[in-house]
């Protein structure tokens, strides 16, 4: 796989002791700066020689199928999944992948740290945790959404905070107001949890302009029911905040 020559540089194996993993989580709303945290953790374990790897979900093809992009542009190349569990079957034990320049040998044994971007979006993120981190005396840094866009726990993230060592909650500034924005808030009316987007569909905000968003929103059904307006021709109405 090409796109993992960047996102593995070789280090010495630890002589076969065994070794202590850890856990890091990094949450917060959509544009903290998660993905841009663990890209720079990453970039500053692979120059301190140890061996990396990042993952995300293949959910998410937003900017690049095999990259972790951030919202700026910020690119790392990375291994899309539709489980974490075939992670350590894709690599194997005693796979050769080749780059452009050497061979390097690639085995999940020999890896030090594995980074993990829109981790929400993988059920089985517990789990792979408590192997990689108390098993296999792995490094495991996740990012992700803590909730959604109805404040509500995402996935697994919240699952694996009491496996971590530290836990950062990150914020971002609200689009209303320009304050500390905690919370995403949808800019359309579907109501399914998984609606992959940006921008486009996503804004942070705080808590002041969350709860008038929802009222907004409410006020805006209450006032299409009285109407009686059918469902094929109502048009999608973004709260006014």
């Amino acid at each position: 796989m090409t796109a993992f020559k960047s996102s593995v540089s070789l280090s010495s194996v630890n002589g076969g002791h065994a070794k202590a993993g850890e856990v890091h989580v990094i949450i917060g709303p959509m544009f903290a700066g998660k993905t841009t945290g663990l890209l720079r953790r990453i970039k500053s374990e692979s120059s301190s020689g140890r061996t990396v790897a990042m993952i995300k979900s293949s959910k998410d093809t937003r900017y690049a199928k095999d990259s972790v992009v951030t919202h700026d542009g910020l690119k790392f190349p990375c291994w899309a999944l539709p489980d974490l569990a075939s992670f350590q079957h894709k690599l194997g034990d005693d796979e050769y992948q080749k780059n452009l320049i050497s061979r390097v040998i690639c085995v999940y044994r020999q890896l030090d740290v594995i980074g993990i971007d829109e981790a929400q979006f993988f059920e089985d993120l517990y789990d792979f945790c408590c192997k990689a981190a108390d098993h296999d005396g792995k490094t495991i840094i996740v990012a992700g959404l803590d909730g959604d866009y109805l404040r509500r726990s995402f996935g697994s993230m919240l699952d694996v905070i009491p496996l971590a060592d530290t836990v950062t909650k990150l914020t971002a500034r609200c689009e209303v107001c320009g304050g500390r924005a905690f919370f995403t808030w949808r800019k359309t009316s579907e109501t399914k949890t998984e609606l992959i987007g940006g921008s486009d569909l996503y804004m942070p905000v705080c808590r002041q302009h969350y709860v008038s968003g929802e009222s907004a929103m409410e006020s805006t059904r209450t006032v299409l029911e009285s109407f009686k307006v059918p469902n094929d021709s109502q048009t999608e109405v973004s709260a006014v905040m």
